[in-house]
């Protein structure tokens, strides 16, 4: 609730620019003018595969996409709000390595829009981030995925759990790893610290871009080993897939 305060009162004391544009933002408390807004590009919510949300445009009905059939993911299904390109691309680079955090609320936005189409949202019980090993946090100084998930839990008027979820090690940067060894460097990265409070429960885990779906499938394994009754995920964006 501070950082919201804070905001309020540095957009009275100098008035929001649009983050695309650099024009004025005509949208209180946001950083994306109403123009630049409609270029974000949001994906659909029909023509999407049933477990990792991942849209086909032009397609109108569920389908398994060729990754889900072959690695059936953990989790029972997931989401994204937007496609990793272009405009949006750009705003989660920022975000997530640039410290532009004045973007949350925009972010949180499209996630909770998202998350209201494409869960039960009424029946989640607890939010979870995808936690940093030690060394990335040092490095970035937050976790943006927290960020996220406190805020939208707020929105959502669900539970927020901050260190239920840990990591193991330090694995190498997903980013420039193909769909194989993305699996293999997130096994048994993850760790439960308090199972009694997933247990019997259902999560939504939040983080900021899935690409294969192997990071978020090995958090939820492991909630699942801990007791966790269905485990949802959802991103702000969902990236290109890279080869094998």
């Amino acid at each position: 609730m501070q950082f919201d305060w804070w905001e309020k009162i540095l957009d009275w004391v100098s008035p929001r620019r649009c983050e695309v544009c650099l024009g004025a933002c005509d949208r209180p408390s946001r950083s994306i003018c109403s123009k630049c807004l409609s270029k974000i590009p949001f994906q659909q919510v029909v023509g999407v595969c049933r477990y990792c949300g991942r849209e086909i445009l032009g397609l109108s009905r569920e389908f398994v996409c060729e990754e889900c059939a072959e690695h059936r993911p953990a989790f029972e299904m997931g989401g994204s709000a937007v496609r990793f390109e272009g405009v949006a691309r750009q705003i989660l680079i920022d975000y997530k390595y640039n410290r532009h955090l004045w973007m949350r609320n925009d972010l949180v936005d499209w996630l909770e829009s998202m998350a209201r189409v494409r869960f039960p949202v009424d029946e989640i019980d607890l939010l979870l981030p995808i936690p940093l090993s030690l060394a990335h946090r040092m490095d970035r100084g937050y976790n943006q995925s927290s960020l996220l998930a406190k805020a939208l839990a707020r929105r959502l008027d669900r539970s927020y759990g901050e260190s239920i979820l840990g990591r193991r090690g330090n694995p190498r940067r997903q980013a420039n790893l193909n769909e194989a060894e993305r699996r293999e460097n997130v096994r048994h990265s993850f760790r439960v610290r308090q199972p009694e409070l997933i247990r019997g429960r259902t999560i939504l885990v939040i983080d900021d871009v899935m690409t294969t779906g192997a990071t978020l499938s090995a958090c939820a394994e492991e909630l699942k080993k801990a007791g966790a009754f269905r485990v949802f995920c959802l991103t702000v964006a969902h990236g290109i897939r890279t080869g094998r």
